[in-house]
């Protein structure tokens, strides 16, 4: 988890209830997404760190909570034991499967000035990828409360928000077909953003199950 200070609603990643399983959390000291996305390497020990007392007390995988922290998903990976999948933008090798022709895939993300090339780059995404970001810093009650941390979050507002930046993209690229929130605070509005846009959203949380149902599965009474 970034050390960050925001409310986590239920369907964000850092709520536990969220989820229909157990979750364990630890906090990155000192991590954000600005000093993140800097490439600001000091910071790893403390990554390293969490991901090791969650190993400790016997996690099966690891997750983030912004889509940012691709930057260390390898350098984690091959540090720890477990599974490790931190950013919700590894779901783009696989939807990359899913469209065809001039199909499209948008992202919605938090902060599309911090969504670099480079970064993407680090989990080789490159322009090849049929992909159309928009970021949500110019989203005055989306910034206040997941950029600028006031503490307050005002969930009709913010679900406003995203729902017409993602409408207005859909309206400006009819391309589209698949929508992806990079974003572990924007969950709590896909349900929302289907209904207005009619296509597939995928998000931290889809990410999440698709794992957990892999570790965990489901035993079918046939006899």
């Amino acid at each position: 988890m970034l050390d960050s200070f925001a409310p986590f609603i239920p369907g964000d990643v850092g709520n536990a209830h969220t989820f229909p399983f157990p979750v364990r959390y630890e906090t990155v000291k000192g991590l954000n997404a600005s000093n993140m996305v800097n490439w600001d390497d000091s910071h790893y020990p403390n990554f390293l760190e969490a991901g090791l007392k969650l190993t400790q007390s016997g996690v099966k995988a690891i997750t983030g909570d912004c889509g940012y922290m691709a930057i260390f998903q390898d350098r984690l990976a091959k540090d720890l034991q477990v599974p490790v999948f931190l950013s919700s933008l590894l779901q783009l090798h696989f939807l990359t499967h899913l469209v065809h022709g001039d199909e499209k895939i948008a992202v919605i993300t938090a902060d599309s000035t911090l969504l670099t090339n480079s970064l993407l780059a680090s989990i080789n995404i490159d322009h090849t990828y049929p992909i159309v970001i928009q970021g949500l810093q110019n989203q005055p009650y989306f910034k206040d409360f997941a950029l600028t941390e006031s503490g307050v979050l005002d969930t009709n507002k913010v679900e406003q928000e995203v729902v017409n930046a993602t409408v207005n993209l859909v309206q400006k690229n009819p391309s589209i077909s698949i929508i992806l929130l990079e974003c572990s605070m924007l969950p709590p509005y896909a349900k929302a953003i289907q209904e207005a846009v009619s296509l597939p959203v995928f998000d931290y949380t889809s990410m999440i199950e698709y794992v957990y149902n892999a570790y965990i599965r489901k035993k079918f009474d046939f006899q």
